[in-house]
């Protein structure tokens, strides 16, 4: 069977959805990385809890504060990588990291209406992961109850 790939693809159609199926949700590396910083840091946190809206990827209910970990691309954040338009099915994609876009501001609107306090960490701003732990342990400490 041949594959038809345009002159941009990498991959057949058929690999390029195999890739895509394995991009995670939960539990990521920029995730992970962040977890492990702030528990390091003394924070204590529950995990994707599916009774708050949006299912918070970090959520510290001591301090009544959750943390969403947005890849810069998926959440079509402002720096580089996020600013990257993709150069196949390009109105697929943008539609996407639209209603994501979107999603993220229902979702961060119906936490600030229940008094939760929202944080999103940015992909990128975990390349420097100490200071962005720092800050966030900083700000979250900030409104103990």
């Amino acid at each position: 069977m041949v594959q038809e790939t345009s002159a941009h693809d990498t991959f057949s159609r058929a690999k390029r959805s195999q890739v895509m199926r394995a991009v995670k949700s939960q539990n990521t590396k920029p995730e992970l990385l962040l977890r492990k910083a702030l528990h390091a840091r003394g924070l204590r946190y529950t995990l994707h809890r599916s009774d708050l809206p949006g299912k918070p990827d970090i959520v510290l209910p001591k301090y009544k504060t959750v943390l969403f970990v947005h890849g810069c691309f998926w959440h079509g954040h402002d720096c580089k990588r996020g600013a990257r338009v993709p150069k196949t099915n390009t109105d697929y994609w943008l539609a996407k990291i639209n209603r994501n876009r979107a999603r993220d501001d229902l979702n961060r609107n119906a936490l600030q209406a229940l008094n939760w306090r929202v944080f999103t960490v940015w992909e990128c701003a975990l390349k420097d992961l100490s200071n962005t732990a720092d800050f966030l342990s900083d700000a979250i400490r900030s409104a103990e109850i």
